[in-house]
């Protein structure tokens, strides 16, 4: 009968267990796919001293453990040891067909990552107070919540692959973001009806602002997206039967320029309703547009709205052009308008719709809302003002 190994204290050895001439103790086993793995400690059993001058760690008995464990539960114990970046980059070649703007948000978390110390850790070893940690120094760093929000939702959907092929246990990001930082988004405010009048009037008189009169009136009065808005062509305009055909939206980013893409969701593509006074303010674009070499940009053509240089207006020109718009009002009126954003016209024109009871299934069609409970948010919102409204008539 051969003899039990020993370690250097005397110790008894189990299977696989090794102790190397410098002291070190180490676990060979073979893993799930049949490949031969290796563990290595400087502490046999967790009591043990580690030697001066090596860095502490587990046991190998505590790391013989987990390794059995999962391999008793057909963990992935070698894709377990995948970093933050690999999964996360394996989650998005899985979903290669995606529009620009999600790419963009992808090539922007991965940057996130690769700059964090959690980035290069395995996945096995990100336990839930690293995940919320990482959020904490995302906040530290001046991300907003939504944006953190955001990224965390996509870390969460990667650690739910991990899950499902067996290379975790647990997702340290399922974990309720208001509960680590707090949730400091301000709601958005829509315009009352008092104060969209006076907008309209200031804008129709202003020197300066009136010639994005009526680009404001249709975002009032159709709530469109204004990426929607921006994409517009004369082709989209239908005075016949007094609608606009909504089905691509116009973006722009530094690394590609302008580009076309369908909506996000199939709830996008809709005709928009127009009104006789939303009808006008076509007509009038359309006749004062600048004669101007006709731009293409991935088959579309026919901009309605374009700057001096005959290309087509983008979301950043008019969130800047309504902040300085709003500036100059406050800057000459006591009773200063709140903050205005293309957004806001949007919120604005479906609060109203709210408020005045439309059917919430044909004002979610018109918003172009993938999910009725986005629509009926707004109706507890109305709601709440209706009846302040209501009890100040009842006791006036």
């Amino acid at each position: 009968m051969s003899e039990k190994r020993r370690d250097n204290k005397g110790r008894l050895l189990k299977t696989g267990e090794s102790q190397r001439a410098d002291g070190r103790y180490l676990y060979k086993y073979v893993d799930a796919q049949g490949q031969t793995r290796y563990v290595y400690s400087w502490k046999l059993v967790p009591t043990d001293p580690v030697p001066k001058g090596k860095r502490n760690g587990k046991s190998l008995r505590e790391l013989e453990a987990e390794i059995q464990r999962d391999l008793q539960d057909g963990i992935d114990t070698t894709g377990g040891k995948m970093t933050l970046c690999q999964l996360y980059a394996k989650q998005n070649a899985q979903r290669a067909n995606v529009k620009k703007s999600t790419q963009q948000g992808r090539k922007t978390l991965m940057r996130i990552l690769e700059d964090d110390m959690l980035g290069t850790r395995s996945i096995d070893s990100i336990r839930l107070s690293d995940a919320k940690e990482w959020a904490l120094r995302m906040k530290e760093k001046g991300y907003g919540y939504q944006t953190i929000s955001n990224h965390k939702r996509s870390l969460n959907a990667s650690y739910r692959i991990a899950i499902a092929d067996d290379l975790v246990r647990k997702n340290p990001f399922d974990f309720k973001l208001n509960e680590v930082i707090e949730d400091d988004r301000k709601p958005r405010q829509a315009l009352t009806e008092e104060q969209e009048e006076k907008l309209l009037s200031f804008v129709r008189k202003d020197r300066v602002y009136k010639k994005h009169y009526d680009t404001i009136v249709i975002l009032l009065k159709t709530g469109l997206r204004i990426s929607e808005l921006c994409g517009l062509t004369s082709q989209d305009i239908d005075f016949q039967n007094e609608v606009i055909h909504v089905n691509h939206q116009l973006l722009n980013n530094k690394e590609t320029g302008y580009y076309i893409e369908t909506p996000k969701t199939k709830s996008g593509v809709r005709d928009v309703p127009m009104s006789e006074e939303v009808k006008q303010a076509f007509e009038r674009i359309m006749a004062e547009r600048k004669k101007s070499e006709p731009i293409e940009i991935d088959g579309y053509s026919g901009f309605l709205f374009l700057n001096g240089k005959g290309y087509p207006m983008t979301n950043a020109y008019y969130t800047v052009t309504f902040s300085n718009l709003t500036k100059k009002y406050n800057k000459y009126h006591e009773d200063s308008l709140p903050k205005i954003t293309p957004h806001i016209l949007r919120h604005t024109f479906c609060t109203r719709l709210a408020n005045r009871n439309m059917n919430p299934k044909s004002l979610q069609y018109i918003m172009g809302h993938s999910n009725i409970s986005i629509t009926l948010n707004l109706y507890a919102h109305a709601s709440a003002e209706g009846v302040k409204a209501e009890l100040k008539s009842m006791i006036a």
